[in-house]
């Protein structure tokens, strides 16, 4: 099962960078999951967005960030995991890590792959 675990930013948090203690502790954390073949991808998102969106034959393209976003996706992991709960695990790893913050878990379905309801 894949899993896309995003963190998300609502313009609350204090904004302080890491430090090499949280720079290493993380690196090391990547390197096991890499390690044991658990995460596919990850990497931080440009919060500033191009949104598009296609009405009626019409598509139209705004350039962000957008003032009435109450937060945006600003970093993400692409995961292999048994189950959901072993991806609940290993994003509870992460916040022990990073600190304070908050995320969004979501399944990832591949070509062929019923979705719940199907």
């Amino acid at each position: 099962m894949r899993f896309l675990m995003m963190t998300t930013d609502d313009g609350s948090a204090a904004g302080n960078p890491p430090d090499e203690k949280l720079f290493a502790e993380m690196g090391r954390f990547i390197e096991e999951m890499s390690r044991a073949g658990v995460l596919l991808a990850t990497g931080g998102l440009d919060p500033r967005a191009t949104h598009i969106r296609s009405s009626g034959g019409k598509i139209t393209v705004t350039d962000g960030p957008y003032t009435e976003a109450k937060e945006a996706v600003v970093g993400f992991a692409l995961i292999e995991a048994r189950s959901k709960e072993e991806a609940i695990e290993l994003s509870k790893r992460f916040w022990q890590i990073i600190g304070d913050g908050q995320g969004v878990i979501q399944q990832v379905f591949g070509p062929g792959e019923p979705m719940p309801g199907q």
